[in-house]
């Protein structure tokens, strides 16, 4: 999982595929800092490095964000994929895949580098979508918030899932390329396509802190 990118590579790695994506991001909209939700999807040990202490090298981005986010007043919410132990929550997705991620299990925690604000919100799901059966979209109303930020694992899966599912719910879409992950980059510019052509604006996490300043 993320072995395309390092710390030291994921600018220049960013710079190339916002490079690849161009003739197709092509809205110009604008993050409002008092209509923003932050969007933290599935950084748990099971994705993002697990047993490795460090995690994957977009999770100082993710945290970057996040304090920027806390400091406007804006929500930020991680969400958590798990399943039941006894498989009855699996449906299609544990025909899918051999092996899902457990309730309760080191796998399924958030990975230990990320910071938790007091007033974060932490979500369940048992979906790709974020908006499944989560209330997130309740959420997301009651605080006021048309600009979703989209940051997290894995990009091609839960990432654009949820971006879909937002921009069909009528909020903007925000997809920092160098704060989303998958497990080839091949699999990553991919997403990012297709997200830039119908589902919202792929830019960088510095894009967004700047719009916070």
């Amino acid at each position: 999982m993320l072995d395309y990118v390092t710390p030291r590579t994921l600018d220049d790695k960013c710079r190339e595929w916002l490079q690849a994506i161009a003739p197709f991001n092509l809205h110009e909209w604008r993050v409002d800092p008092s209509r923003s939700a932050l969007l933290i999807i599935d950084c748990q040990n099971y994705f993002v490095g697990y047993p490795s202490p460090e995690g994957a090298p977009i999770l100082p981005r993710i945290n970057s964000l996040a304090d920027s986010f806390r400091a406007a007043g804006r929500p930020v919410i991680f969400t958590r994929h798990a399943h039941k132990a006894d498989g009855s929550d699996f449906g299609t997705i544990g025909q899918w895949w051999p092996e899902n991620i457990i309730e309760g299990t080191p796998e399924s925690e958030l990975h230990p580098t990320l910071v938790i604000g007091p007033a974060d919100i932490v979500l369940q799901k048992n979906r790709y979508s974020a908006f499944v059966n989560t209330g997130l979209d309740d959420i997301l109303k009651e605080t006021g918030s048309r600009d979703l930020v989209i940051t997290g694992v894995m990009t091609n899966l839960c990432c654009e899932t949820t971006a879909r599912d937002g921009f069909c719910l009528d909020y903007r879409v925000y997809f920092p390329a160098d704060a989303n992950g998958t497990m080839c980059e091949e699999m990553h510019i991919a997403s990012l396509m297709n997200i830039a052509y119908g589902f919202g604006v792929v830019l960088t996490s510095g894009d967004i802190l700047k719009a916070f300043e």
